[in-house]
């Protein structure tokens, strides 16, 4: 059982010998050496890369979808540079992982949702954004091998997060001008403010600083010095204050499905050097804690109590019984093309979901992550998404054991991307923000920091040969 589960989740694939052989990677990979070995451009290359990706995540809230296409273009056009002209018989240290292979795959399957699309031509202005967050990723995995860089793109996200949750927390003190019914127009909330920031939606906002709440938690961690870790101890009260503030369900979901991943691997990462008693009750107690807080709130604060029992009101609720429609309309739409889907974004689904609407219930998207993934793309590019999410979380996990053995303070960003992944797919589930470019940099943004730490098992054998104490072998 076990060696079907390290075949599934890719444990043992040695991608190095693959790319030896592969026609494409020595037609292309190198075709520019010779320019790269005289260019004072590519000296430089990884300090470019970096300002190029701080770009795309410091301006992300503040500009544009247009223009963050712009950014995320010139990224791409800077990997295809970056790849031609790098050393094609470099494969030590491979930038290519068990997770670039399924996320290959998955944009190979929207290829083959793209040419099988009854809406061919919104389909394939669709797939060309997919492709930008795709190479995104590739650029973003390859930069943050560096920890360096690393700490550079994660330091530049906290301090924009900081930026834009102050500005939440001015709303709710002042007031905003609430720009859509966000709330059912007969609740006592009706005239509640809902914090939305510089995203011009709260719920886009909570999306947004779920990946900030967790890291600030991490950089207290990892920052070192009173006042980094007081500056992260403040990232932490402002972004999670700002988050609640939103009044997004959905949000406050993922807040706390992060928040308890992180709490776990915390404890788990602190464990070896924990006494016997805290390591069999510091879970209980710290999980009890948290949950004793959350009912504390929803007994105490009535804007909280409000929000948290509509979760629970059905279709007595507008907001879960537009869902409901749309999930209706949703479930029609991938009955009819089960195995591919009708392509890939939502140019596609803005097509395709008028001819099953139920009436008065248009949308922009399915309102899941897993059900927009199974519109676009069939059960086919369902079935290797949620491969990509399992081969993700286990490079994650045993990455994460292999800097645990060594005490390697670079684990703790691993735990932040792990409890991250699965806040985000929380309130994904449940919401249609993950697609939008602010939170969809973010997600590849921590599957590439993942992918960043994998290592190769014959790195890890090699250095086991070589240490008179080897360590547990992880890729």
């Amino acid at each position: 059982m076990n060696l079907v589960w390290q075949r599934l989740t890719l444990s043992y694939l040695p991608p190095k010998q693959y790319i030896s052989t592969s026609y494409l990677h020595r037609l292309l990979v190198g075709l520019l050496l010779p320019w790269r070995e005289a260019s004072v451009l590519l000296r430089w290359g990884d300090e470019i890369a970096v300002t190029l990706l701080s770009l795309v995540y410091a301006l992300a809230p503040f500009v544009s979808s247009t223009l963050i296409g712009v950014l995320l273009i010139a990224c791409v056009g800077f990997w295809l540079l970056f790849t031609l002209a790098d050393q094609p018989t470099s494969l030590t240290n491979s930038f290519v992982t068990p997770i670039h292979l399924v996320v290959l795959l998955y944009w190979g399957i929207a290829v083959v949702a793209t040419a099988l699309s009854p809406v061919k031509k919104a389909a394939l202005n669709d797939l060309a954004t997919l492709t930008l967050y795709l190479l995104l990723f590739a650029l973003c995995a390859r930069v943050l091998r560096s920890p360096r860089l690393r700490s550079a793109i994660i330091t530049v996200y906290l301090h924009v997060s900081l930026i834009v949750s102050v500005y939440g927390l001015r709303q709710a003190r002042y007031g905003a001008a609430q720009l859509a019914t966000w709330v059912d127009p007969e609740s006592p909330l009706s005239k509640t403010t809902r914090v939305y920031s510089y995203l011009g939606n709260p719920n886009l906002l909570a999306g947004y600083l779920v990946p900030a709440v967790v890291f600030s938690l991490i950089a207290i961690f990892v920052w070192q010095g009173w006042v980094r870790k007081a500056l992260a101890l403040t990232m932490l009260i402002v972004n999670t204050l700002c988050l609640v503030l939103t009044y997004s369900r959905g949000g406050w979901i993922g807040l706390l499905v992060a928040m308890l991943t992180a709490s776990a691997l915390l404890v788990y990462w602190q464990s070896v050097r924990m006494p016997q008693f805290w390591r069999r009750w510091s879970l209980p107690v710290l999980f009890g804690s948290l949950f004793g807080v959350l009912i504390l709130a929803v007994v105490f604060i009535e804007p909280v109590r409000f929000r948290v029992l509509s979760i629970f009101a059905d279709r007595q609720d507008s907001s879960n019984n537009f869902r409901r429609n749309v999930w209706d309309a949703v479930f029609e739409m991938i009955g009819d093309r089960p195995v591919i889907g009708i392509g890939p974004g939502h140019n596609s689904f803005n097509k395709i979901y008028p001819l099953y609407q139920r009436p008065r219930y248009s949308a922009l998207s399915a309102y899941s992550i897993f059900l927009e993934v199974a519109v676009e793309t069939g059960f086919v590019g369902l079935g290797c998404f949620l491969w990509l999410i399992v081969v993700t979380f286990n490079t994650a996990l045993l990455q994460l054991n292999r800097l645990r053995q060594v005490g390697n303070l670079e684990g703790f960003w691993l735990i932040g991307a792990f409890a991250t992944l699965f806040g985000m797919l929380a309130h994904g589930t449940v919401d249609t923000i993950w697609f939008r470019p602010e939170v969809n940099t973010l997600w590849w943004l921590m599957v590439a920091l993942i992918a960043s730490y994998w290592t190769p098992l014959t790195q890890d054998r090699t250095q086991a040969s070589d240490s008179p104490q080897p360590e547990p072998t992880a890729n």
